[in-house]
């Protein structure tokens, strides 16, 4: 019988049910396709405890997690690419001054002084992507202030970085084409 370290970190394939929940809450939470963000070939994690879904795992590394108070996603970096493919500009993207990118990229918080600009429609607790100025993803993390305030205040931090692009836990990211 596994003990319950043991069974958080044994990934499974997902039932078809379990899928098409994932996908409605990308679809929900993300305004695109649930087809673009979750390919069929995940594999999921459960809590021991409440036996929920807690992480997805996409070619081997962690791809998005699941929270469990209101049950949305966390993006890592490898579901930040597919993101900063197939959402609309610059739907839920915050740009970087290119001085401060390479700071950023390792993981940093990003504070509204080095803010470039930011989509107007971000809300607090958002999941965004943060770019540099040529649109290249720099990290992905949740918003600490509305999209306009990061660019308006000059003062206090815009977004924290869950994972950067460069970061010790994120080895280089080849995205795969997007098939729906």
């Amino acid at each position: 019988m596994p003990t319950g370290a043991e069974k958080l970190i044994t990934p499974r394939k997902p039932t078809l049910q379990e899928l098409l929940e994932l996908r409605e809450i990308a679809e929900f939470q993300f305004g695109v396709k649930g087809e673009y963000l979750i390919p069929s070939d995940i594999l999921v994690v459960e809590s021991p405890t409440t036996n929920r879904i807690r992480l997805i795992i996409s070619e081997g590394k962690p791809y998005l997690s699941i929270r469990a108070r209101d049950y949305r996603f966390n993006l890592h970096i490898a579901a930040g690419y597919v993101l900063n493919r197939v959402l609309p500009k610059p739907k839920l993207r915050v740009y970087v001054k290119d001085e401060y990118a390479s700071f950023v990229s390792m993981g940093k918080t990003l504070f509204c002084k080095h803010v470039l600009l930011a989509d107007p429609g971000i809300r607090p607790d958002d999941e965004v992507l943060v770019l540099d100025g040529n649109g290249e993803l720099v990290a992905v993390g949740r918003a600490t202030k509305a999209g306009w305030e990061m660019v308006f205040h000059k003062r206090g931090e815009a977004v924290k970085i869950r994972e950067g692009a460069r970061s010790h836990h994120s080895a280089i990211y080849v995205p795969k084409p997007l098939t729906p």
